[in-house]
């Protein structure tokens, strides 16, 4: 399973659900970046997603999104194949 990495906060239901969802799947390890107590993670979160709402979640080397996008994703079949991928 490749590594999986969500950009958080301490607040946000929105990153506790992608990371049920994950769970779910199988994942067992999530590498938390808490972007609400450290701005330069915050900064570079916006440079490499273009966005500055959380969570965002990379796979791998793949950026899937946020929560809406992991649910889709998960909808559409794609997400089972990249948790297995070796990336």
């Amino acid at each position: 399973m490749p590594p999986i990495k969500m950009y958080t906060t301490a607040v946000c239901p929105y990153c506790v659900r992608a990371k049920n969802i994950l769970k779910s799947k199988g994942v067992e390890q999530i590498e938390e970046v808490r972007i609400d107590t450290d701005p330069s993670q915050l900064a570079h979160m916006m440079a490499v997603t273009g966005r500055r709402t959380v969570p965002q979640i990379f796979i791998g080397d793949v950026h899937v999104g946020g929560c809406d996008d992991l649910i889709a994703l998960d909808g559409r079949g794609g997400l089972q194949p990249l948790l297995q991928s070796p990336n």
